[in-house]
């Protein structure tokens, strides 16, 4: 099992989260009542949505995590899965999610774009090499 099925798997059983397919129309997806909140696109990402103000609060830690992917102006976040510190930090993160858009005026609609094809994401182990 890859770190995604496995991060997938832990997830499917949290009560406030459901699986589907992807609005973006690659992999699956898990959502709350309001929002789609993780894409499993392959098998070593996830794109996590977050809120603006969670992004805001948190945003030099993510910038900090070899990790996570950022697209500027996306409130869609990026794991890169390459290890099992990784998958509990995308759980930490599903759980901040959930929080933040319990408070969060909610639209009944996803955001148009998650950050699949926006984010390359490179092994940790070869990060560096060749620049």
């Amino acid at each position: 099992m890859n770190l995604a099925q496995r991060a997938l798997e832990r997830l499917t059983d949290w009560p406030d989260l459901t699986a589907g397919l992807a609005s973006c129309g690659t992999g699956r997806a898990l959502r709350s009542p309001h929002n789609e909140i993780v894409h499993f696109h392959t098998d070593h990402e996830a794109d996590l949505h977050l809120t603006s103000g969670a992004i805001q609060r948190i945003s030099g830690d993510l910038a900090e995590s070899t990790a996570i992917r950022m697209v500027p102006g996306s409130r869609w976040v990026t794991v890169h899965l390459d290890c099992d510190a990784d998958v509990d930090l995308l759980l930490s993160l599903v759980s901040m999610a959930l929080q933040a858009h319990q408070t969060w005026p909610h639209s009944g609609n996803s955001p148009s774009s998650c950050n699949f094809h926006h984010v390359t994401v490179l092994s940790r182990d070869r990060e560096g090499v060749g620049g």
